[in-house]
């Protein structure tokens, strides 16, 4: 397999992880404050992450890849999982799909600002379209949100955008396992402390479902997605393989019809269908990206 065609199996491997994060999110709300939730995550996948770097012995970053990993950090440890969780009290799983149908577009901006990316004019028709089908296709379904969940969930869509494509060019440098390890070992210092201040002062009323989804969130959203998203991104360019994230709302939308009960209709289907050959044509078109 050559290294783009693995850049794509590992891109894709990583988008089939993260559909079930809003709908794993949306069922941890119901148990757990979106602030508590954030942290907890952020520490659990923490130490695990720590104890995987020790256990291989992998070398301490340098200190010019602090930077990197701090906006890393930022944007997905952090802000995506804080701004999501306090968006989803807002609004539905299937209305926060608007917003994550712009996921791709996001993470093509900030692969041209902080990857070096170059993309053909081909690729962003492709890019826009796609999530434009995204878009109306979410809005037709309906489901009311406050304008606070709104910007919230842009907020969340930058700031994620912009840690994938950071971490994705330091991936090229530490490795895709290393980088998501690190930016959450940096934030654990102040994601551990928080934690146990945050943390419900009785558990016995917290459901299944809700510890369900923390565990999700913690172990496959925080740490085991990254592992494979962001070797993706680094072998199959930043631009090109963000957009299967197109994918991402359709694949989350099939978990929440039997999570949530939420309908699998014959337009999310024929909607899946022309996402599919939107990223067909924009991985066709995004053969060459040429870094400054």
């Amino acid at each position: 397999m050559d290294r783009q065609s693995a850049g794509w199996v590992n891109g894709f491997v990583g988008v089939v992880i993260f559909s079930g994060s809003l709908p794993a999110t949306r069922l941890a709300v119901t148990g757990f404050d979106p602030v508590f939730l954030t942290l907890a995550r952020a520490s659990i996948a923490g130490l695990l992450g720590l104890a995987l770097l020790a256990v291989f012995r992998q070398k301490q970053p340098a200190r010019a890849d602090l930077v990197s990993l701090a906006i890393v950090s930022l944007g997905v440890v952090v802000g995506f999982p804080l701004l999501t969780a306090m968006a989803l009290k807002h609004m539905t799983s299937a209305h926060s799909v608007v917003f994550v149908g712009l996921l791709p577009l996001a993470t093509a901006i900030f692969a041209v600002l902080r990857g070096g990316e170059r993309p053909r004019l081909a690729f962003w028709l492709y890019s826009c379209l796609g999530s434009a089908l995204v878009a109306g296709f979410a809005m037709m379904q309906g489901g009311s949100a406050s304008l606070a969940g709104d910007l919230l969930m842009l907020a969340a869509i930058a700031l994620c955008g912009l840690g994938y494509a950071e971490g994705a060019a330091l991936s090229r440098k530490l490795g895709g396992w290393q980088v998501i390890s690190w930016a959450l070992v940096l934030s654990l210092p102040v994601m551990l402390p928080l934690a146990l201040f945050t943390m419900p002062a009785s558990w016995s009323n917290i459901a299944g479902a809700a510890w369900g989804g923390l565990v999700y969130v913690s172990l496959f959203s925080m740490l085991i997605g990254f592992v494979f998203w962001y070797r993706g991104l680094a072998l199959g360019g930043i631009a090109a393989v963000g957009q299967l994230q197109l994918l991402q709302p359709f694949m989350g939308l099939v978990l929440a019809a039997s999570l949530l009960g939420e309908t699998v209709s014959i337009p999310m289907l024929l909607t899946t269908l022309g996402v599919v050959a939107c990223v067909v044509g924009a991985k066709k078109s995004a053969m060459k990206l040429h870094p400054r």
